[in-house]
Order: C-alpha cells, then sequence, then structure tokens
C-alpha cells in the first residue's frame, strides 16, 4: 500500500510538472553531467528525447509538425525551447523541419568535444536571451563543425538578454544561411576562425555586438547561391553576401583578418561602429559561380591573396576582363 501510494505521489508530481510548463515548450535545465527535459503535453507527440538523463541533450522534432496552438506572442505556434542550468559537459542537439525558437535563461554551457548549441534544422531559428539574464556558451576543438553556435538555417538573435561566446574550435557564431540581431548584447570574446560567418545576408537592426579575439574576420557573409539576388524587399528570400547595419552598437577589435568581409556590398545606415570601416572587403563584382573558365585570369583565394596554382575542387575568385568571378576549379 506504502509503495503504491509513493507511486501514485510521483506520479502526480511529474503530472503537476507537465501541467506547470507552458504550452509548445520544451524546458532543458543542465546541472553538471545531467540535465532535466520536461516536455509540454500538447507537444509531446513531436519531440522525442534520444538522450535521456544525460548533459548532452539531444532532441529530434518531428518532421510533420508544422506549428500548433498559436498565440498572440508565438503565432506560428512554434516549439520554445527554454535552456538553463550549467554544465561543463555538455550540449544542445536539434534536429528539425520547422522553425522554432531557443530561449537562453541563465545559461552556462561548455561541450568539450563539439558545439554547445548544435542546431540541425534549416528553418528560422530564433536563439534569444531572455531579459535581466546572462548566458555563456563555449565549445571544444571539433573540425566536423563550424561553430560554437552551429545552425543549419536562418538565425534571428534576439531578447533583452546577454549572451557570451567562446569559439575553440572554428567560428563563434555559424548560420549556413541568414543572421540577424536585435536587441540583445552579444560579446563574442575569442574565435579560432571568424567571430561571426553566415550566408545569404547579414542584418544588424540593434542591439550591441562586442567582438574581440578573432583569429579571422570579425564577420564574413558569403554568398550562399549561384547567383545573388541583391537587395529584396524585407530580404525575402535574399541571397546577396551583403552586410548590412541599420542600428545598434557594433565593437570589432583584436581580429586577424578583416573587421568585415562580405561577399557583396557592405552598407550602413544607421547605429554605432566602433571599428574601422575602411578595415574591410568586399567581392561585389561577383557575377556568380563558374567552374570551367579559369582560363586567362589571376586567381586569388578567398582571402584576397593571389595564387599561382588553384587546387582542384578549391573555390577561387578570378579576375580578368573588368569582372571578378567566384570560381569552382574543376
Amino acid at each position: 500500500m506504502k509503495k503504491t501510494l509513493l507511486t501514485l505521489l510521483a506520479a502526480s508530481a511529474f503530472v503537476s510538472n507537465m501541467l506547470a510548463i507552458e504550452a509548445n515548450t520544451v524546458e532543458i535545465v543542465y546541472s553538471g553531467t545531467t540535465a532535466t527535459v520536461t516536455v509540454a503535453s500538447n507537444i509531446s507527440s513531436y519531440v522525442t528525447v534520444s538522450s535521456g538523463t544525460s548533459s548532452h541533450v539531444k532532441l529530434v522534432q518531428a518532421a510533420d509538425f508544422a506549428g500548433v496552438d498559436a498565440t498572440v506572442d508565438n503565432e506560428d505556434g512554434e516549439i520554445i525551447y527554454v535552456l538553463s542550468g550549467s554544465s561543463a559537459d555538455g550540449e544542445f542537439y536539434m534536429e528539425g523541419a520547422y522553425k522554432a525558437t531557443v530561449e537562453l535563461n541563465g545559461l552556462t554551457l561548455t561541450n568539450p568535444s563539439g558545439p554547445a548549441i548544435n542546431i540541425q534544422n534549416g528553418k528560422r531559428i530564433e536563439l534569444s536571451a531572455k531579459k535581466g539574464t546572462v548566458s555563456t556558451i563555449s565549445d571544444g576543438a571539433n573540425d566536423t563543425y563550424n561553430g560554437c553556435y552551429h545552425c543549419k538555417g536562418h538565425t534571428k538573435l534576439k531578447g533583452k538578454g546577454t549572451l557570451n561566446v567562446t569559439g575553440n574550435s572554428k567560428h563563434a557564431i555559424y548560420s549556413k544561411e541568414y543572421i540577424e540581431v536585435k536587441n540583445l548584447t552579444l560579446n563574442i570574446t575569442s574565435a579560432v576562425k571568424d567571430a561571426m560567418h553566415c550566408k545569404e545576408y547579414f542584418l544588424m537592426e540593434s542591439g550591441t555586438v562586442n567582438i574581440s579575439g578573432s583569429c579571422d574576420d570579425g564577420i564574413q557573409v558569403e554568398l550562399d547561391g549561384l547567383t545573388s539576388t541583391g537587395n529584396t524587399t524585407e530580404h525575402e528570400d535574399e541571397d546577396s553576401g551583403n552586410f548590412y547595419m541599420t542600428g545598434g552598437t557594433l565593437t570589432i577589435s583584436g581580429y586577424q583578418g578583416k573587421a568585415v568581409k562580405a561577399d557583396g556590398t557592405i552598407s550602413y545606415s544607421g547605429g554605432t561602429r566602433n571599428f574601422d570601416t575602411a578595415d574591410t572587403e568586399t567581392y561585389a563584382g561577383i557575377d556568380g559561380i563558374a567552374t570551367d573558365d579559369a582560363t586567362d585570369a589571376a586567381t586569388y583565394d578567398l582571402s584576397g591573396r593571389r595564387i599561382a596554382t588553384a587546387r582542384k575542387g578549391g573555390i577561387y575568385i578570378l579576375k580578368g576582363n573588368g569582372r571578378a568571378v567566384k570560381t569552382i576549379i574543376k
């Protein structure tokens, strides 16, 4: 009887905990080498936790998830992952096929063997620092991934809190598609390569970004597609390689490459820039990707250094006949 009562009480506590979590939310609380993952009941059929109680949290957001229970604050009904607590040997790994928000609520997370936050989801991801909180993430050397924060999709850096990032492998912040920055305070204290690296375009609207200790560029923006779309209305489906700053405060120091490097153009229409805006580089003349017209042109690597012999399969800039072409050598 006593054993049955204890079982019922445990079950009751679990249900109460589930009910206390807001709809569409997954809470992850790190504590040393363990983590507690709690999934709101309305999305429990869409989220699979394969890591048990390990601090190396691995979640899969079901491919058929397309939003539920939309609200004013969450109009798409996306899943919100709330990360808090501390671990010196952990990670947050998430797969999915629908947009999501990752909210940092006073998180301290280090992954000695790879990215601290690894998003294998090609959709829009909001990485939000909760107001009044400070979160710190760092990674370990692992050339398989490109950043301490590694995202397969679009990244919107938001929130009114503070995020500190250290990149011990490659870039501190890496997004395979665009990066937008709004409101938050982001401090990048070091990076083995670029402090921030993205494709498609980079947009800083507001907030404060402090970059120091980058062993390559402060911010690098690549053209992702075969040709540039140029600047599009509200940047919809844009793949330009452009860098835009419309507001906020951007400080870049202690880098070894360029303050800002872009395959497209660099434009400033607002904000405060605490870096040498002359120490930047663009490939604004790029027309597209060629694969076989490497003849009769000067060849440069992506750092702008002229080279005598191009490596097969490498990506280079060919300059000749008054134009520059980003080229894959076959």
